[in-house]
């Protein structure tokens, strides 16, 4: 399937999905810098994604794909805290956790194909 539009990328539908779980495990916390935290770095995810592939060139895309990548081991990190200081219980660590994951997967495959395709040129 040809992308034709930032919503066709497999990696930010997934990324989608996780500021949707990001967002209905972490709204009722209290501590405010910590919650602003972890949603915005999961805004960042897709938000660079969508970015980067209006661009219109596949070297600022791939720039792009690496700060979303790496807004991605942002979150995954502060689920830890999160965990640690007991906003979320152990089931929803692994659940949101496995799904970060599973995001920086298949972001990083997108990588690599972008990468291969700016060195063909």
């Amino acid at each position: 399937m040809k992308i034709e539009k930032f919503e066709d990328i497999d990696s930010w539908k997934e990324a989608r999905a996780l500021v949707k779980e990001i967002y209905s495990h972490f709204s009722p916390v209290k501590d405010y810098g910590f919650r602003d935290q972890i949603q915005r770095a999961a805004l960042s995810i897709m938000s660079n994604l969508a970015e980067g592939f209006e661009r219109g060139s596949r070297s600022e895309f791939h720039q792009f794909i690496v700060i979303a990548k790496g807004s991605c081991a942002e979150v995954r990190s502060q689920l830890y805290i999160a965990l640690d200081v007991g906003y979320i219980t152990q089931e929803q660590f692994d659940h949101v956790s496995t799904l970060a994951i599973e995001v920086s997967r298949i972001i990083g495959g997108l990588r690599s194909s972008v990468q291969k395709q700016r060195t063909k040129k």
